[in-house]
């Protein structure tokens, strides 16, 4: 029998859990405050979506992919992203056809056969946005924008937001045919993987981060350099959108992220000092993979923020979420008789809209306090023999061990006070 979990997944325990709704309700916040609509997408696709969407190219379908025949023989992959799935429903349910632009967001896991490392794993989680229908320059740094406001809102510090425009199908081919010409006599100093990616995808050499190929392409043309004048013209126009949004950049002319479905502005946001992957989000734009999905001709851009790694980085730099307290009221009894009416005084406060925990084991009066404390309850409510016959419950508050006795008809309304004006 197997006991342990499949290297690179995680369980994420009950005391964990108030961290990742704390960031999941932030999440959620934002995405409303900026307009965008939850969507919910298979955990596994055709594997064919991803061939095409992500890239044949790319490391996610060469070698990151979960992917298997099903009992119908068909060959289907686990989500190793979820861009391509959201573009999927978008053109199988033909939102293209209501009111543009669509404005969708997702989160939840995803799956890569990736080397396990801090902050990340084979099944992770991420929250990510598509804007469908807009070209707007505005929109990519809106987007840019909302990241941050998320972190802002988390209360991360020391993010830097890279930047770069990796031009259009034309613009871009001019450029590789430059850098395979630049580096076509170094090919034999490049790392066996970069020297693959030459042929394949050049680009792909620049994000490289093996030291001798960093040396090799120090020199290398950089493409801001080779874009025609519209996508130079909307890189222009990101970056004062950013600018007007009070949103630091830094150019990065080797940014190409490793998709290839992406076209014009690519972004990354980097937090130092989490290990050697030091990016907690990024994307760009796609306007060609709605089309290659089998849709109209219609732009798009997005990103993705993974939930781990911004989990990480809050750890590392000290940063408690707010959670709530898990307990509103324990229900602590003594003796056989008061059992089961202690049972219906917790069944009754839980309808009433609090969070009641009650004792199952039959400890001491001591015991039962300990295990409140433990709870972090902020009221105990003591019922034994003699308060069961006066009709009457002892109230202690957590905070200050504090005790009244009250009547059992006033526990209700007096718990709802001030529990709410704890609360306000």
């Amino acid at each position: 029998m197997l006991t342990t979990r499949p290297r690179g997944t995680n369980d994420i325990l009950p005391e964990e859990i108030g961290k990742w709704h704390a960031l999941e309700k932030t999440l959620r916040l934002v995405a409303g405050l900026y307009g965008f609509q939850e969507i919910r997408t298979p955990i596994f696709e055709h594997t064919e979506l991803f061939q095409r969407g992500v890239g044949e190219s790319t490391d996610i379908v060469e070698k990151e992919m979960y992917t298997f025949i099903d009992r119908g023989k068909r060959s289907v992959t686990l989500r190793p992203e979820a861009t391509a799935s959201t573009v999927r429903a978008f053109v199988e349910n033909k939102l293209y056809t209501g009111p543009q632009p669509t404005k969708l967001y997702y989160l939840g896991p995803m799956f890569r056969y990736d080397r396990p490392q801090a902050g990340r794993y084979r099944q992770f989680h991420q929250f990510g946005v598509e804007v469908f229908g807009t070209r707007d320059p505005g929109v990519d740094a809106e987007v840019i924008a909302m990241a941050m406001e998320i972190y802002n809102r988390l209360g991360l510090k020391d993010l830097t937001v890279e930047l770069n425009s990796v031009g259009c199908p034309v613009c871009r081919l001019t450029y590789r045919n430059n850098l395979q010409k630049h580096l076509e006599f170094r090919r034999e100093k490049l790392c066996t993987v970069c020297q693959e990616r030459l042929v394949k995808n050049p680009l792909r050499v620049l994000d490289c981060k093996n030291p001798d190929c960093r040396e090799v392409t120090a020199d290398v043309p950089i493409i801001a350099d080779n874009l025609c004048g519209d996508c130079a013209g909307h890189f222009e126009k990101v970056q004062e959108y950013l600018m007007a949004f009070g949103v630091a950049f830094e150019l990065n002319p080797r940014l190409v992220r490793g998709l290839d479905y992406y076209n014009q502005t690519a972004f990354e946001i980097v937090a130092r000092g989490i290990g050697a992957q030091s990016s907690i989000g990024g994307g760009g734009r796609y306007d060609g993979l709605v089309e290659q999905c089998g849709g109209p001709d219609m732009p798009a851009i997005g990103y993705a923020l993974g939930m781990e790694r911004i989990l990480l980085t809050l750890e590392q730099q000290g940063i408690a979420l707010q959670t709530t307290s898990a307990v509103h009221v324990f229900v602590a009894v003594l003796g056989e008789r008061a059992q089961l009416a202690g049972a219906q005084l917790a069944q009754h406060l839980r309808q009433k809209g609090l969070i009641v925990e009650r004792d199952y084991l039959n400890r001491s009066l001591k015991a039962q306090l300990k295990a409140a404390d433990r709870h972090n309850a902020g009221y105990t409510i003591i019922l034994g023999e003699n308060e069961l016959v006066n009709n009457q419950v002892i109230l202690r508050r957590m905070g200050d061990s504090s005790q009244t006795v009250i009547s059992l008809n006033d526990v209700e309304a007096y718990l709802l006070k001030h529990i709410e004006e704890g609360h306000s």
